[in-house]
C-alpha cells in the first residue's frame, strides 16, 4: 500500500530538469539508498544529516517513519536553500515492537527468533522538499516470515552480514529464503527507498526524469 498526501501533478510543460550544477540532495548516508536512488540517473548528492533518530515516547513504527523522512530532509534544507532535499525513513514493526537495526549478532539473532512465524509491517517514509514546498509519502510492505530454527538463523547470520539492516536482513540477498510472501506494491520501498513513491513526489514537484 502507498500512501500519497493530495496533490495536483504540474502540467508536463512545466516540469525542469535537476542538472549536475543543482543536483537533488539525498539526506542519508545510506549506501543502500544511494544506490536505489541512481537508478533513476537524476543527478544528487548524498548528504547524512546530523539527527536524533531515536523514536519518541510510546510512537508508534508509522508516525515515527513519517516524522523522521521529513525532519532529515527539513534538517539539510535550512542548510541548503532553494534546492529540492529528499529525505526517507524505514522502521518494520511485529506485533507492536518496532525492530530497528540490530548492530550485533546477538540481537539479530533474537530479532528473526522473534519474527519465526510472524507477520511484519515495513514503513517506508519519503519527503520531497525545497523551502515552504513540501510533498510526502508512505509505502507499506507486508512480510510473512516463514517458521526459523536456531540452526538456520545462526547459518543465515554467518552468511550476510546485517546488522545494518532493520529486521536483521536482506531483502535483496540471502534474507528473502526467510520469508513465506512479501505484499507489496512496490518492491523497492522493502530495501529503503521506494521509488514508484520517488518518482512521483518528483512528479508532483514539477521535476523531469531523464
Amino acid at each position: 500500500m502507498i500512501e500519497f498526501a493530495p496533490f495536483q501533478v504540474k502540467d508536463l510543460d512545466t516540469f525542469v530538469d535537476l542538472s549536475a550544477q543543482n543536483p537533488l540532495i539525498l539526506a542519508s548516508g545510506s549506501k543502500y539508498r544511494a544506490e536505489l536512488l541512481s537508478r533513476l540517473q537524476l543527478p544528487f548528492v548524498g548528504i547524512a544529516p546530523n539527527l536524533d533518530e531515536s523514536p519518541l515516547s510510546d510512537e508508534l513504527a508509522r508516525p515515527l517513519t513519517q516524522r523522521l523522512a521529513l525532519a532529515k530532509a527539513q534538517s539539510l534544507a535550512k542548510q541548503y536553500p532553494n534546492r529540492w532535499v529528499l529525505g526517507s525513513d524505514q522502521a518494520a514493526s511485529s506485533q507492536g515492537r518496532i525492530l530497528g537495526k540490530p548492530g550485533t549478532v546477538e540481537r539479530a539473532a533474537e530479532q528473526l527468533s522473534f519474527l519465526s512465524g510472524k507477520n511484519v509491517e515495513f514503513f517506508t517514509a519519503v519527503a520531497l522538499l525545497r523551502n515552504d514546498e513540501v510533498f510526502t509519502a508512505l509505502d507499506v510492505t507486508t512480510v510473512q516470515f516463514r517458521m526459523l530454527s536456531p540452526f538456520e538463523i545462526d547459518r543465515y547470520l554467518k552468511a550476510e552480514s546485517v546488522l545494518d539492516c532493520a529486521g536483521s536482513f536482506k531483502c535483496e540477498g540471502l534474507g528473502i529464503t526467510l520469508f513465506e510472501s512479501i505484499r507489496s506494491e512496490d518492491p523497492t520501498g522493502l530495501i529503503g527507498l521506494p521509488l514508484i513513491s520517488v518518482r512521483r513526489l518528483l512528479a508532483q514537484a514539477g521535476l523531469a526524469l531523464p
